[in-house]
């Protein structure tokens, strides 16, 4: 794993920015992978697609992840350059109807392993598993070779309430299952899907190692918009350390 990522791991401060698994315009990739450099991220998210990467590693010297849900479209991305890989960002997909079980996430970690046995692997554990079976999941990830676990469900969570009180709302499930996740595995686990400024403190006193944020960043109608939010996110990781929120 790139040194850069094993410290930010190691003081649960990770800070993951994503552009989209199904986001493939290029001017917006490269606005997202330029707010992750200039505001601090710990590392970017992007399609797995070579000239993505390429244009990636041309603006940034964090590292670039790229995130696909057929294993052999990562092995151009990291003959590219890709520095890991990610099964899951499967929200694009939930809207289409698509989803995810137990046993195909499975499968395409063990299949994308085979494929590539070193390089470092995220898989997402699917929010519309009960905790129960996330868990379970989770565990049999592990075994399958993955050296992340990230969790999602801001899609599925309908905040009540507008402000503050609506974005711990929304957090709720990618949060719970960090919790609960967190610890079953010994190895680092992601908060993505609904989470803000606000809730990454939170993610991190879930047990989690850090935080994925995709339209939260990517929505914004400008680059100095965009930095900032990045910027927010990162200063509400470092404050919740610094104030021992994390243990």
């Amino acid at each position: 794993m790139h040194s850069a990522l094993i410290s930010a791991f190691h003081n649960r401060q990770v800070l993951k920015v994503i552009s989209g698994l199904n986001n493939f315009d290029a001017q917006s990739v490269a606005a997202t992978v330029t707010a992750a450099h200039h505001g601090g991220a710990t590392f970017v998210d992007i399609a797995a697609e070579p000239s993505l990467v390429q244009l990636a590693k041309s603006l940034t010297n964090i590292p670039v992840c790229v995130s696909a849900v057929e294993p052999e479209k990562f092995l151009p991305a990291v003959a590219a350059g890709a520095d890991l890989i990610e099964i899951g960002n499967f929200d694009s997909f939930y809207a289409q109807g698509r989803k995810f079980e137990a046993d195909e996430v499975l499968a395409l970690t063990e299949q994308t392993r085979a494929l590539l046995p070193d390089i470092c692997l995220s898989v997402t554990v699917p929010h519309i598993l009960s905790l129960d079976k996330q868990v379970q999941l989770a565990e049999e990830l592990v075994k399958a070779g993955a050296d992340i676990i990230q969790t999602e469900g801001g899609t599925s969570s309908q905040p009540s309430h507008s402000g503050t009180l609506g974005l711990i709302e929304k957090a709720s499930p990618t949060l719970a299952a960090a919790y609960e996740i967190s610890r079953a595995v010994s190895i680092p686990v992601l908060c993505a899907s609904g989470i803000s400024s606000v809730t990454a403190p939170l993610a991190g006193a879930s047990g989690a190692a850090g935080v994925g944020v995709g339209s939260a960043i990517n929505q914004l109608n400008s680059e100095v918009a965009m930095i900032a939010a990045v910027r927010s996110l990162v200063e509400a990781l470092e404050t919740a350390t610094k104030s021992n929120i994390i243990a």
